[in-house]
């Protein structure tokens, strides 16, 4: 190992260490959290032990428990919660000011009801019970049968806090009933739970015209003596959700749903999306997101969460794909001039759209305060995802605002496409003729040195790279190319199962271009077809292969150099076409269009470029290189040498093995 490489190694390795010592939680905040996980688990050792024996009586059991959660409210702020509430009393509510003082509670006589909240975007339906989100609607769009599409409605979504007295007594706010008060713009709900004069819960849900963000508040008065010295400035709060299969392709939407999360002033991280997990995380997180592949409920922070758990686990029901759960620490703030606590975050109920998500760091200078939420877009691998973002994109939305169709854009963006990478596939064309025309020597070279043997095969090679470097050809120069339009062939790969706006975009067979197109379909499992295929197989897939096959074939005749290969490896190219047939059949339909598009463009160049080269005065070129002075490339060079060291190690082994037979 040189110098330079140690420097570069002590250098990693001290940045790694200083970044980890500069992103770890400050020795205030660990005691912090500490605290308030001593504090939980005693207040939870402590209910626990307050809860009724089982004598073996069932009913006894059952009313013991529900005299338990009648009184929760009662146990919690103290017996003037039980005071009853009158119709009279609600409708004064709904009329006046935050500062009324009415009394408020669980009652079982009040049946919980739903409020609406919507803009252009959104239908927000809020429940009474527990104060909380039962259904969110997006109005633009559409579920893939038609439906109206619901992110989650009634028991798919859960939402808690809970809140803790100093007696350590629980209050679950999803056993509560709330009473709902409009503002007078009808902008904003406000969900509150009144107990006695001065102290109430209030829920504000916020939600701006023409918007998919929504600012939700929790404001608790009057409890600076009540509460857990813990809850006075951190709020335990639960979030679950099923979600809901929005696609066609079931497994292939599977792929795209997980939980993404992002911790304060850091990137983006993600959770599996094809297992169970569960992540326990102590840093600091700004924000998670319960994302399916086209639609997403996002939770962020307007101070960063603490001591979040999440979790992800894969369902195997009819309607729902995956189950997402959340439990974090909401930060409190309590004002210094009034009996007021105020915690909060917002709410993301929207489309998984790269602009509409990034619009949301519009103005921020800092990178570190960015929420970064359009990385919950996969565009692809880091290395691979700017071609997406800063050319893909830009270019597809240039076309979209021109209102053409979707197969018409796909087209042109192909052909943009195969333009600009134009000068890579000319020169790629130019050094296959070039070992084509080449092809009549190299067959001589065969007839020269024949045989399997390692030796004969050792000096045929040999011959061949002096006949290259006589002509000034070198093999590789082909590759290049190939390699450097790679990433925009992969860009596209990843881009199109993620461009929501192919969504439900119709062309020619195709009603839907984000996802599979049918030619046959079929119900039952078929054993490896299944597994393999899926129950369909897709027209654009189907032609996508036999073009790709035949252009395949062709151009295998076109760089054929006369050399000998191992047998079948000529049929690989082939084997591999018919192995994307089975790996594609199940991706959406525009990218099978695309790549249908690009394989007949490429035939067409290809086709262009033989009638229009002359493989004559290339071959005439090369004849000529024969008569220069040729200095070899450091590449050549070092292959030269690795063939003559290969060469003498078999002559050594021959030697030997000549030896041990003669003995």
């Amino acid at each position: 190992m040189d110098k330079n490489t140690i420097i570069g190694l002590l250098l990693i390795t001290a940045i790694i260490i200083g970044f980890s010592i500069y992103n770890r939680p400050s020795q205030e905040q660990l005691v912090k959290q500490q605290r308030i996980r001593d504090s939980l688990e005693l207040m939870e050792k402590q209910r626990a032990a307050a809860l009724p024996q089982d004598n073996g009586d069932e009913n006894a059991s059952a009313d013991s428990i529900d005299s338990i959660q009648q009184s929760s409210a009662a146990d919690f702020f103290g017996a003037a919660a039980s005071t009853d509430f009158t119709a009279a009393d609600s409708s004064r509510l709904t009329n006046t000011a935050f500062s009324d003082t009415l009394s408020l509670g669980t009652h079982p006589q009040r049946s919980a009801e739903t409020v609406v909240l919507e803009n252009e975007k959104v239908r927000i339906l809020l429940n009474t019970l527990g104060g909380s989100i039962r259904s969110v609607q997006l109005k633009e769009y559409l579920r893939y049968n038609g439906d109206s599409l619901y992110l989650f409605q009634d028991e798919e979504a859960r939402f808690n806090m809970d809140l803790f007295n100093r007696n350590s007594v629980r209050l679950s706010t999803e056993h509560e009933v709330f009473t709902p008060i409009r503002s007078a713009d009808g902008n904003s709900v406000t969900m509150r739970l009144q107990t006695t004069p001065g102290q109430y819960i209030d829920f504000v849900y916020s939600l701006p015209a023409d918007e998919y963000m929504m600012d939700f508040e929790v404001r608790v008065a009057g409890m600076r003596n009540t509460l857990h010295p813990e809850s006075l400035t951190n709020f335990r709060m639960y979030w679950e959700q099923d979600v809901r299969q929005q696609e066609k392709g079931r497994s292939f939407e599977n792929r795209y749903a997980r939980i993404h999360y992002k911790y304060d002033r850091q990137d983006v991280k993600k959770m599996s999306e094809s297992k169970n997990e569960r992540k326990e995380l102590s840093d600091p997180v700004k924000w998670f997101a319960f994302k399916d592949q086209y639609f997403s409920s996002i939770v962020i922070g307007k101070k960063p969460f603490s001591n979040t758990i999440l979790t992800s686990e894969v369902l195997d029901d009819a309607d729902h794909i995956k189950s997402y759960a959340a439990e974090v620490w909401v930060p409190g703030e309590m004002s210094a001039e009034s009996d007021l606590i105020t915690a909060g975050f917002n709410y993301y109920f929207g489309p998984v759209h790269y602009n509409t998500l990034k619009a949301y760091d519009k103005g921020v200078s800092d990178s570190s305060q960015k929420l970064n939420l359009e990385e919950i877009v996969y565009l692809g691998y880091r290395w691979l995802s700017w071609v997406n973002k800063w050319f893909v994109i830009p270019i597809f939305n240039f076309f979209l605002s021109l209102n053409w169709g979707m197969g018409l854009i796909i087209l042109i963006l192909t052909l943009m496409v195969k333009l600009v990478i134009s000068p890579l596939t000319y020169k790629s064309y130019i050094s296959s003729a070039k070992m084509r025309v080449l092809r009549p020597q190299i067959q001589e070279l065969e007839k020269k040195y024949p045989g399997k043997e390692q030796e004969m095969m050792m000096k045929r090679q040999q011959a061949t790279m002096e006949l290259y470097n006589k002509v000034g050809v070198n093999p590789m120069s082909g590759c290049l190319p190939m390699l450097i339009q790679m990433p925009v062939l992969l860009a596209f790969f990843f881009f199109f199962p993620s461009a929501i706006e192919l969504r439900q975009q119709g062309f020619l067979w195709a009603d839907d271009l984000s996802t599979y197109d049918s030619l046959i379909s079929w119900s039952g499992n078929i054993p490896f077809v299944t597994k393999y295929l899926g129950n369909h197989i897709s027209i654009f897939c189907l032609l996508m292969t036999v073009v790709n096959i035949f252009y395949t074939k062709y151009n295998m005749s076109l760089t054929d150099t006369g050399q000998q290969t191992l047998p079948g490896m000529k049929y690989m190219p082939i084997f591999m076409s018919v192995i994307m047939f089975f790996f594609l059949n199940s991706y959406p339909a525009g990218l099978n269009y695309y790549y249908f598009l690009s394989t007949l463009y490429t035939i067409l160049i290809t086709l262009i470029m033989k009638q229009t080269i002359d493989e004559n005065k290339i071959l005439a070129q090369l004849e000529a290189n024969k008569k220069k002075p040729k200095k070899k490339s450091g590449f050549m060079a070092r292959l030269e040498e690795a063939q003559k060291l290969q060469e003498k190690q078999a002559r050594e082994r021959a030697k030997e093995n000549a030896k041990r037979n003669y003995r």
